[in-house]
């Protein structure tokens, strides 16, 4: 009875029987008779009596078993081993009698390697489950993008060459799935686990990163996880050794298929060779196996593309990109055009007090962006610049772009390195002394962050002189160009703290502006 092997059926908890000689599936266990001692000796037919078939199962057909279908199975992946281990039931009928194969010497080439293939199958798939329970689950990764870590309490189950988690327990979720709750599953193929140190604040957390770009973080509050560890890594590396052996018999069976095409064309026409044909099964054989090397080697090609690129003073240097106006430090800026007052600067004001200063909500209401960014690429990439045109005569367009020049600055209008003293100068209770030293501070900027707040203080004294009409006072402007002229160089929990400082340091000084830029320096 060494021959027989007992499986059970998860789906319904019975037991069957398979016979690892003619591949035979019984419900009923198998019986001894005297002819399966002479098994041995030769191919013999089983009586009748042997099984005894079972009322409610079917013969299975034996397409089921045939080369071209295992090995369309085998190509497919592990993915759908599990589909032999649900067939039903193989049961000998009366009218067709099943024999014992040929002796291993009759067979030839391609049945010995169906043979091993089918084994291997076998004995892969007929896995039962390798383990379940509760774990906390959160997905970083989805095809590459990252997503937001959301930690959720998961039933997970480890079954055969995949990992499914369940919102609740399997027998639930599987009576539920009427509703369209379906689990996730994850398929370990290609796929890696190892310990994730630095993507999680909590302890002992597992990293799970398929093929295909997905990335999973799992966490048990026990020391369970360490189990969960061992048995996700031993199907991994099982399906390693699945892969390779089944691609190692294919390369052989080629192998032997080139040499045995070789050799009968040298025999028909020894002359005239087919070096294409053998071209063509080389290049099938290194398909299948080149899509890792093929990765690598991209990778490989993108690294030394990037290491390559040329820097972007070089760019410069050679006329490809042109000196960009936005996002340019203030003083490189001003000394390029030999100002010190931005050009782009001047000719926005000069715009906005032609045509702007009776605009309700000046400075305050926002512009099309679309149409900024419009703006913003035509002043970096064409010397002349005409805001009298029809496309921007929206002046609100205008002024957009004139705050967003000063919100892209690498260092604001006010330097760093004078932002906590203009913060400490501005806490002041005495307000003349507080006038002082904030006029102290402006004349201490350099020259071009002077001399352009200067020109933007005296063109903003207009805005507010036509305030019953634009409702544009010195507090809104303050509110306006305060967080735009002046930030932090580092962000503290202090945000809201230090806006209403940069509020009221732009208010003050557009209030005693005539005080604060004193040509006479009193």
């Amino acid at each position: 009875m060494d021959i027989w092997e007992v499986h059970l059926d998860e789906s319904t908890d019975r037991k069957f029987y398979i016979n690892t000689v003619t591949k035979e599936k019984t419900w009923k266990p198998p019986r001894l008779f005297l002819g399966m001692r002479d098994m041995k000796d030769g191919p013999a037919t089983l009586p009748k009596a042997n099984v005894q078939p079972a009322s409610t199962t079917e013969p299975l057909p034996s397409s089921q078993f045939s080369p071209a279908v295992v090995q369309r199975r085998l190509k497919s992946g592990a993915a759908n081993c599990d589909r032999l281990s649900q067939t039903k039931s193989m049961v000998l009928t009366d009218s067709s009698p099943l024999k014992l194969p040929m002796s291993r010497h009759r067979r030839n080439h391609s049945q010995h390697n169906l043979t091993e293939i089918t084994g291997m199958v076998d004995q892969s798939c007929l896995q039962p489950l390798e383990k379940n329970g509760f774990l906390n689950k959160a997905k970083i990764t989805e095809g590459g993008k990252k997503l937001r870590k959301n930690w959720t309490s998961s039933w997970v189950c480890l079954e055969g060459n995949k990992i499914e988690f369940y919102k609740e327990r399997k027998q639930q979720t599987l009576a539920s799935l009427k509703t369209g709750c379906k689990p996730e599953n994850v398929d370990l193929c290609g796929a890696q686990i190892d310990w994730a140190k630095d993507k999680s604040s909590r302890k002992n957390v597992l990293q799970l990163t398929t093929i295909s770009g997905n990335e999973f973080l799992l966490h048990s509050d026990d020391d369970s996880i360490h189990d969960w560890y061992q048995a996700i890594r031993h199907v991994i590396d099982k399906l390693k050794g699945t892969s390779t052996s089944a691609i190692g018999i294919w390369k052989s069976s080629s192998s032997e298929e080139l040499n045995r095409g070789e050799g009968d064309n040298s025999r028909s026409n020894p002359k005239e060779s087919k070096p294409e044909h053998r071209k063509s099964l080389i290049l099938r054989l290194n398909h299948s196996s080149s899509d890792t090397s093929e990765k690598k080697r991209v990778k490989s090609r993108l690294k030394k593309f990037i290491s390559r690129r040329p820097s972007l003073k070089t760019l410069q240097e050679k006329g490809l990109i042109k000196d960009q106006v936005f996002g340019c430090h203030l003083a490189t800026l001003c000394r390029r055009e030999g100002t010190t007052v931005p050009r782009f600067v001047t000719l926005c004001i000069e715009a906005v007090e032609k045509r702007g200063l009776d605009a309700d909500g000046i400075y305050r209401v926002s512009g099309n962006l679309a149409t900024i960014q419009k703006l913003r690429f035509v002043v970096d990439h064409e010397e002349k610049l005409n805001l009298d045109d029809s496309q921007w005569e929206d002046i609100h367009v205008v002024t957009g772009a004139l705050k967003m020049f000063f919100r892209e600055l690498p260092e604001p209008l006010f330097p760093y390195s004078f932002f906590d003293q203009f913060v400490d100068a501005i806490k002041n209770q005495n307000y003349s002394q507080r006038v002082q030293c904030v006029k102290r501070l402006v004349k201490k900027l350099p020259k071009p962050n002077h001399d352009t707040l200067s020109v933007l203080v005296k063109h903003l004294q207009k805005i507010i002189a036509k305030a019953l009409v634009n409702l544009m006072s010195s507090q809104s402007l303050g509110i306006v160009f305060g967080p735009t002229l002046m930030w932090p160089e580092k962000e503290t929990s202090n945000i809201a703290v230090f806006m209403v400082y940069q509020n009221q340091i732009i208010d003050l000084i557009l209030s005693e502006h005539t005080e604060i830029f004193d040509p006479e320096g009193k």
